[in-house]
C-alpha cells in the first residue's frame, strides 16, 4: 500500500490544501491542520482548549463552505482563500479577522448562527476529535461508495488528511489499535470516523447534491475513514509506503 495524497485544512471547514509531504510530530495533528476555526455567535469556545464542532461555522450547516480551497504561506501565516462565488482573498486569520469574517459571511445561511470570531489552537488544532488526530482515508473505500451511489464522487467530500491505495474497501476498520508506518512516522489507529451532512455537499459548487449518508447506511453504518494519533515523529510524503507493524 502507498500514500496517494496529503491534505491540510488551515481554517476548520474553510478550505483544503494539497501537500506533497509533511512532517508529523508525536502527539500533534498535521502541521497547520485546523489551526484556526471560526466560532459562531452562539459558541462557548474561547480558544483556550479544544471544543466540539458545534461551536464553529462548518460545512454541515453551511454547505457552500465546502467549495473553498486554501493555500497557506507557513512563514507569514497568510492564507489565500478561493470560492466560486467570491473574489480570492489573502489574509492572516487573526490579524485580519474582520476581513475574514466579512469574506465568509455571504457563504453561510443568514438564519443560523453567524461567524463571529477567529480562534487558534496550537499544535493539536480544532480537529473533529477531542485528541490531536489525523484522518486516514482508503481510496478503495471511496470507490465502494461511488459504486453504491452509481456516480463518480470527489474524494474532497471526506476532508481527509492522508489518502492511501488500499487492498480492499473498509480494511482500515480492522486496524483499530494497530500501528502503521508511513514514511518515517508511526501512527496508531484509534477509531472510525462517523460522518455528517457535510459530505453531501459538492466540493466544486458547495451545493448539496449527493446523499452520501444514505449510501453508507446501506452498509449498516455512517462511517468513512479512521482517526489516528502520531506516536512516532517523522516525514510522510506522497508515494511513501504504508504498512501495518
Amino acid at each position: 500500500m502507498k500514500i496517494t495524497a496529503l491534505y491540510r485544512h488551515p481554517i476548520k471547514s474553510h478550505g483544503r490544501e494539497a501537500l506533497t509531504q509533511t512532517r508529523l510530530t508525536e502527539g500533534q495533528a498535521m502541521p497547520f491542520d485546523r489551526l484556526w476555526a471560526i466560532a459562531h455567535d452562539h459558541s462557548k469556545a474561547d480558544g483556550s482548549a479544544w471544543a466540539p464542532c458545534a461551536n464553529f461555522s462548518r460545512v454541515s450547516k453551511a454547505p457552500s463552505l465546502m467549495a473553498i480551497t486554501a493555500t497557506l504561506d507557513e512563514t507569514t501565516e497568510r492564507v489565500t482563500l478561493n470560492h466560486p462565488a467570491q473574489p480570492s482573498v489573502t489574509l492572516h486569520p487573526e490579524k485580519d479577522a474582520d476581513a475574514l469574517l466579512a469574506w465568509v459571511m455571504p457563504l453561510v445561511p443568514q438564519d443560523r448562527a453567524l461567524p463571529a470570531r477567529i480562534l487558534r489552537l496550537e499544535d493539536r488544532g480544532f480537529t473533529d476529535t477531542p485528541y490531536a488526530s489525523i484522518s486516514l482515508c482508503n481510496t478503495a473505500s471511496h470507490r465502494a461508495v461511488e459504486s453504491l451511489q452509481m456516480a463518480p464522487l470527489s474524494p474532497h467530500r471526506w476532508r481527509g488528511n492522508i489518502w492511501f491505495d488500499g487492498d480492499a474497501a473498509w480494511q482500515e476498520f480492522d486496524w483499530i489499535d494497530r500501528d502503521l508506518r508511513l514514511g518515517d512516522a508511526i501512527l496508531r489507529v484509534k477509531e472510525r470516523a462517523v460522518r455528517c451532512a457535510a459530505t453531501t455537499a459538492n466540493p466544486d459548487t458547495g451545493e448539496r447534491d449527493v446523499d452520501t449518508l444514505r449510501s453508507l447506511n446501506i452498509l449498516g453504518h455512517q462511517d468513512f475513514s479512521v482517526y489516528c494519533s502520531v506516536i512516532k515523529s517523522g516525514t510522510v510524503a506522497v508515494d511513501d509506503k504504508l504498512e501495518l507493524i
